[in-house]
Order: structure tokens, then C-alpha cells, then sequence
């Protein structure tokens, strides 16, 4: 299965939509985690819907999607370019029982959007309640909402892959059609959830929508390309200072930072905490 996201067109409908489905990059992005099959569940259909939103990006910019909660699970953090760079991490605690429900695991929950481009002057933020008991659910309230334009969303979700279909009502939609968006959701709801991780983006539409005339637009891929930056780690270490850094160090023996957005685990020990403030003003305090 490509890593890839496609859109499409229903020409004599005015509905859009598209199709987004992962394979080597979603198991590349879970490397190392040992998520619940639930977490996985659910941080795999939001990865999906992230990049749906995401590829609707014109200009360079980054696309930050958090859903927070008071529950067991309290945090799900997306991130993704124009360039549709992924990273993504969710926090779990220890709590996490063997409910599978969106609402026990994530309690009173928010919905956060960023979107951050060159063009600004600062990002644009939104925070709203969660509503609704799905991945699919939240994000079709929310766009209903902010864009005023129904939408749906249809996601499949493993350690294997994940997929999604997303729809999108336009303003002219019932002037070319009183009955499209109705009859285009009906057929969008037989999906099945081996249908979305299985056929390529031609097959399912077929599948779904053989009477009717739909466009493919040329397919986009999904990349992660998230390098270690130990420059980047080294520098926020100074930025701490001297003291607390090596008062760390000499607790645990090591200085270790985690990044979990982008899944790196930077390990620094004595010789590189001492070439970091090398230096930097005043001596090294004495590590027994």
C-alpha cells in the first residue's frame, strides 16, 4: 500500500473529497512505541485525518492538530507540513484499563488546531470543545462548524496501515443536485474498514461510486523525514544552565531528552555534557 493521499471530484455534483492511505510510513512513525491497540486506533485515524486537512495547505507552513483530555489518554499531538512531513505521539497513562471508547479514554477533552505559515504574522489557533464519540465524528463537527460545509469522514485504523475517506459538500451542491449529497454519503457509509486499507484509490471509488463521475487528481505522498537535530538539543541545554544540567547529570549518571513528537531519545553522558559548556562561562561544577 502507497503512502500517499489522493483528491478527487464528483463533477456533476460540486462534492469533493479525498483519499489517504499509509503503510511504511505509519509503521515507521510507531517504531519504538508500545501504544495500546486502542491508542494506536485512534492516533492512526487522526494521523489520517490530519493529512486530509493538511493536504489543503497552498502555502509553507505546518499544520498542528492536538486533542487533550482529562482521562487516561490525555493527549493525541499530529503534525504535518504542506510538504506532508507526519509526526505524531500520544500520551497515555498507566490507567488505560481495556475501554476502547473515545470518551472514557480521553474524559473532558479539546480540540486544538495551529496552523503556522510564512505568510503570518503570528499562527492561527483555535480551541473547541470536543464533540462527538469518534475520531470522525470531532472532525466532522468541527468543520461543519468553522467552515459551515458538511462533511464526512471514514477511517480505518492498525499497527499495519491506515486509511481514510473524506467527503466534503460544496455551497453549489444542491443546485446541481438536490439528492447528490444524500445519495453520495449513503454509498460512502457501505465502506468497510478492510475496503479503506486494502483497495487502491481507483478501486474504492468504483467500488463506492460506480454510477457516478468522478475525477482523480494526480496522487501526493506522505513522508516522515524527521533527522535528529543534536545541535538543536545541545543548544536548549545551555539554555538551562550550567548548573541544573550537570546536577542532572550527576543524579542519573546521564542526561537523556526525549522528543516524542518526532520519536527521538537524545543520551547525553559526562564527555558530551562536558563539550556542550565547553565554552560557556564558568567551570563545570565536579560530577562524582
Amino acid at each position: 500500500m502507497p503512502n500517499i493521499v489522493q483528491r478527487f471530484l464528483f463533477d456533476d455534483l460540486d462534492i469533493r473529497g479525498a483519499v489517504v492511505r499509509m503503510d511504511s510510513v505509519w509503521q515507521q512513525l510507531l517504531t519504538d512505541r508500545d501504544y495500546p491497540a486502542t491508542i494506536i486506533d485512534l492516533l492512526g485515524q487522526m494521523s489520517a485525518t490530519s493529512v486530509l486537512l493538511a493536504d489543503a495547505l497552498k502555502q509553507p507552513g505546518r499544520l498542528t492538530i492536538q486533542l487533550r483530555g482529562n482521562g487516561p489518554l490525555s493527549l493525541l499531538v499530529i503534525d504535518c507540513s504542506e510538504t506532508l512531513n507526519l509526526r505524531c505521539m500520544a500520551q497515555v497513562g498507566e490507567n488505560i484499563g481495556s475501554s476502547t471508547a473515545l470518551v472514557e479514554l480521553l474524559g473532558h477533552g479539546q480540540l486544538l488546531l495551529s496552523l503556522d505559515m510564512a505568510s503570518m504574522r503570528e499562527p492561527y489557533q483555535s480551541v473547541v470543545p470536543v464533540v462527538g464519540d469518534s475520531i470522525a465524528a470531532i472532525f466532522e463537527h468541527y468543520l461543519g462548524q468553522s467552515e459551515q460545509l458538511a462533511s464526512r469522514f471514514f477511517l480505518a485504523a492498525s499497527s499495519e496501515g491506515i486509511a481514510g475517506l473524506f467527503l466534503q459538500k460544496m455551497p453549489s451542491t444542491d443546485e446541481r443536485d438536490a439528492d447528490g449529497w444524500a445519495r453520495v454519503e449513503a454509498l460512502a457509509a457501505t465502506v468497510t474498514n478492510d475496503e479503506l486499507l486494502s483497495l487502491d484509490s481507483e478501486a474504492l471509488l468504483t467500488r463506492l461510486f460506480h454510477e457516478e463521475t468522478v475525477r482523480l487528481f494526480a496522487a501526493r505522498e506522505i513522508i516522515h523525514q524527521c533527522p535528529m537535530d543534536w545541535e538543536k538539543v545541545s543548544n536548549m541545554l545551555r539554555t538551562l544552565g550550567r548548573e541544573d544540567v550537570y546536577r542532572t547529570l550527576a543524579a542519573n549518571g546521564a542526561v537523556v531528552i526525549r522528543d516524542d513528537l518526532a520519536n527521538h531519545t537524545y543520551r547525553f553522558d559526562k564527555a558530551k555534557i562536558d563539550e556542550i559548556f565547553s565554552n560557556v562561562s564558568d567551570s563545570p561544577r565536579s560530577v562524582h
